[in-house]
């Protein structure tokens, strides 16, 4: 009786470490399936696109693998909820401007690629004037995985339809830097300027202008079910992603209109 208790034992053991192994497989396996995807200006078409990644003005200057063409896809249920945001700021004078959104794998692996070549510093002027390139890993600005991967994901502005530019954030998109955190010089929970620039090792500083811009896009992701990030004022990932555990593979380029 007491073998058959330990083999009962050892059976549920079994069965239940075998789940956990498959599950963390299905976590961890890539996928290069696309049809849950949409090229994010069939369904947001009124978005400007300055795919950063399929240039060379980034913090890598080169053009990122995975990115064949200068456009940007989303989750389709992301891509709703873009759309939603693109609406709210059009009534108040602005367009949305998209850097990145879904990033394949490869991308990722050439940035760290890059990052471990702690030779190759030439965009650090433009990006990253402050660190050591050395420390890029320790300090989280490059990491092996990205929530951009998981297609729910993106960066983006505001372009100004008055002026016809994009709104002045203070701070360029990708710089490395306590000026890129959403709570640089104020609280952006409650949208109150305090100035206070600490952070910063050079003494930057962002004007409550720029704070104030920063906020009115906060808000209107935020309206529309995106969360923020906490060290990039542009970074935006849908708080109901369909895909929290995925990362895909498949390269940046136009995907057929069905929906």
């Amino acid at each position: 009786m007491k073998k058959q208790v330990i083999n009962a034992v050892a059976f549920i053991l079994c069965i239940f470490m075998c789940s956990c192994h498959n599950k963390q497989e299905q976590q961890l396996n890539p996928t290069d399936d696309s049809s849950q995807f949409v090229t994010l200006t069939d369904a947001v078409p009124d978005a400007i696109l300055e795919i950063r990644y399929f240039g060379t003005y980034n913090f890598v200057g080169d053009r990122i693998d995975g990115y064949l063409e200068p456009t940007a896809l989303l989750t389709k249920i992301a891509a709703d909820s873009l759309k939603a945001v693109s609406d709210d700021v059009i009534a108040q004078g602005y367009r949305l401007k998209i850097y990145d959104a879904y990033r394949p794998q490869k991308a990722v692996d050439h940035f760290v690629r890059w990052a471990e070549d702690v030779a190759d510093i030439r965009m650090r002027d433009y990006f990253y004037p402050d660190l050591d390139k050395s420390v890029l890993f320790d300090q989280e600005y490059i990491c092996a995985k990205s929530g951009h991967t998981r297609g729910s994901t993106l960066d983006l502005t505001l372009f100004d339809m008055k002026t016809e530019k994009e709104l002045d954030m203070g701070g360029t998109f990708d710089w490395f830097g306590p000026e890129s955190h959403p709570d640089f010089c104020g609280n952006p929970v409650t949208g109150e300027y305090t100035g206070d620039n600490s952070k910063s090792p050079a003494g930057r500083k962002i004007t409550e202008e720029q704070f104030q811009h920063r906020i009115i896009l906060r808000q209107a992701m935020l309206r529309h079910g995106f969360k923020p990030f906490a060290t990039e004022w542009w970074h935006f990932t849908l708080e109901n992603e369909p895909f929290p555990d995925t990362y895909f593979t498949f390269p940046v380029k136009q995907l057929n209109a069905v929906r």
